[in-house]
């Protein structure tokens, strides 16, 4: 018996599932929000926004954000044909399209707590989605498990793309993609493609040790440096109020040297939202 149950847990790992439950009826009205803590693989991060009234789910959004160059959110790189789901679905559908499907089934069942997974965390219940859904699931339980997100300035919530209009004289292209959610910034993930073809995204370069101020820069790596400014940006809730140098620099960001690109892109993105 303990061996059969061993090998249930095993195969609800592997599929990603969480077994916490969630009691709706207890969860507050509220927009909440979760994320990965990582990206995949193939280069995503999955991120979900679930608004709850009256212990009810009213709406739910399904979208990632990714490490992959000049990438936006997921189901703009989807609906623009970049994501290659069509050819791999069963029922011809790209990302952006079955992710929808997933949503407004969530919303029609109001069941979170779904768990009739296969071991790849698929699920033949929900009509137009053949994608793995485990993921999804998961994520929805993360974000109402856990705080609502305060309200903040901007009045449009979504996934704000900037990306710089040339290459620097370093070859790079930089980009923001900002998350809002109830008009506060979630998330801002900086990132740049290379006019060197064989280059992958600077993230990717960075974390693999190939972009090349890894020993020179002795506040650590260029993706390290970029998570910090990132993540000054959520906290002050607007890029406008990270103050720059004259050389471009962030004045008061601990542990960044680098010039602060991102901040001047995600204030473009973010007139969207305004």
């Amino acid at each position: 018996m303990k061996k059969t149950i061993a090998v249930v847990l095993v195969l609800f790992a592997a599929a990603g599932i969480a077994f916490a439950q969630v009691d709706l009826s207890k969860v507050k009205n509220g927009t909440y929000f979760a994320q990965q803590d990582s990206y995949s693989s193939s280069g995503w991060k999955g991120q979900v926004v679930v608004d709850v009234a009256g212990g009810k789910i009213t709406d739910v959004q399904w979208n990632g954000v990714s490490n992959i160059a000049g990438a936006a959110d997921k189901k703009s790189y989807a609906a623009a044909g970049k994501y290659g789901m069509v050819k791999a679905s069963k029922i011809k559908a790209e990302w952006d399209v079955q992710s929808k499907a997933a949503e407004a089934w969530l919303v029609k069942t109001q069941d979170v707590n779904f768990s009739k997974l296969d071991a790849n965390g698929k699920t033949d219940a929900i009509s137009g989605a053949t994608l793995t859904v485990s993921e999804f699931f998961e994520l929805v339980r993360k974000a109402l498990s856990s705080a609502p997100v305060a309200k903040g300035a901007y009045s449009k919530d979504g996934w704000f793309f900037k990306e710089a209009a040339a290459f620097d004289s370093a070859g790079w292209k930089d980009s923001a993609l900002v998350t809002v959610v109830n008009g506060s910034i979630v998330d801002v993930i900086w990132n740049g493609s290379s006019k060197d073809a064989t280059k992958k995204s600077k993230i990717v370069e960075s974390v693999s040790g190939k972009y090349g101020m890894e020993k020179a820069a002795k506040q650590g790596a260029w993706h390290v440096q970029a998570e910090k400014l990132e993540a000054a940006i959520v906290k002050a809730g607007d890029p406008s109020k990270i103050a720059l140098k004259s050389d471009g620099k962030a004045e008061a960001v601990s542990g960044v040297t680098i010039s602060a690109n991102v901040v001047a892109l995600a204030i473009e993105a973010l007139k969207a939202a305004k």
